[in-house]
């Protein structure tokens, strides 16, 4: 009976070894995933930090260029009022129909 015994002991320890090994196995496939996630965490933020970096120069340089737009225009405090750029722009144009008309009349007046 004791032969019986210890086969049937060194059966349950052959599964037991044998479902270890797959515990193992399971456990190491189990890091490789984790380790392979963790590392595509860390690429993707670093990629919205580098995003967020580029959003936020973008932001002042678009601030600079606005204000400097302002300046270069005169808009903004101590600039030309809304009201003088009107002015400007319809003087120009009733400015430019005269000198067309003038250079119509001229130029009929030579031609005949």
């Amino acid at each position: 009976m004791s032969s019986s015994r210890d086969r049937v002991e060194d059966t349950y320890e052959g599964q037991n070894d044998q479902r270890l090994d797959e515990l193992h196995s399971k456990i190491r496939t189990l890091r490789g995933v984790t380790t392979d996630i963790h590392d595509d965490v860390e690429r993707q933020n670093l990629m919205l930090n580098d995003t967020g970096d580029r959003f936020n120069s973008f932001g002042a340089s678009l601030a600079q260029t606005t204000r400097r737009a302002g300046q270069a225009f005169g808009i903004g405090e101590g600039g030309l009022k809304t009201w003088r750029i009107a002015v400007f722009i319809v003087s120009f144009f009733v400015s430019f129909m005269i000198v067309r008309k003038i250079f119509s009349w001229w130029g009929s007046g030579s031609a005949a």
